[in-house]
């Protein structure tokens, strides 16, 4: 609410400068926030391409909320956007893309528009650095809305990041990788990343396991 409030004084004052003031009274914000409580997913999304809440709206090319169906059963979410998505502002961007992308369609069996997929910071961090613990408390009320509109049967998380963030447990990821993990009313699956596996492609076998446990919740 703050970060809000704060953009639409400055905004204001910006355009009283540019008309010559010097001095203005007081006043007072809307405290109704537009972008607060948004009512579907689509609304969501609009909020998210114009959010303002953190440091990375001024160096991301764009916002990327998500792709894939409403109705989706299965979720995605990925840690954080890539150069190759934010330059190209395109889902299954780049190598790891791809090979996110042949999973889901070769094991899984599903089209990537019937799944949806996300991020849990939903822009390119600064010069592909870690994105900060503030950046990430911007951004999460956003991915817990997403999720609680899509209602998917499955959320698979792609890396440690990303589930990290979701769950909030750092625990050794080993020890979860794979695992059907009660999250509140969901099935979660943690499994490596696509960039991960292609610098330990002896892992794919691994994941190729994880991916049909993933196929086997979703069809059971």
């Amino acid at each position: 609410m703050k970060s809000f409030q704060n953009l639409v004084l400055l905004q204001n004052l910006y355009r009283l400068k540019a008309l010559g003031f010097t001095y203005t009274d007081p006043f007072f914000v809307n405290e109704a926030n537009p972008h607060e409580k948004p009512t579907t997913l689509k609304e969501l999304s609009q909020n998210i391409a114009t959010c303002h809440l953190c440091d990375l709206s001024k160096s991301r090319k764009q916002s990327m909320s998500g792709y894939g169906s409403e109705d989706a059963k299965l979720m995605f979410i990925d840690f954080s956007v890539s150069m190759s998505e934010d330059a190209n502002n395109q889902y299954y961007s780049g190598r790891s893309g791809d090979s996110l992308r042949k999973m889901i369609e070769n094991v899984i069996e599903l089209k990537t528009e019937d799944v949806y997929i996300t991020h849990a910071i939903k822009c390119k961090p600064l010069n592909s650095n870690l994105p900060s613990s503030s950046e990430w408390d911007s951004c999460k009320s956003y991915l817990f809305s997403q999720i609680e509109f899509i209602k998917p049967k499955v959320i698979v998380t792609l890396g440690e990041d990303a589930y990290y963030k979701l769950t909030n447990e750092k625990m050794d990821f080993q020890n979860v990788r794979g695992h059907v993990i009660e999250f509140k009313e969901y099935k979660l699956i943690p499994i490596y990343h696509p960039k991960y596996l292609q610098r330990n492609p002896e892992l794919k076998k691994v994941t190729f396991n994880d991916l049909k446990t993933i196929k086997s919740c979703l069809f059971n």
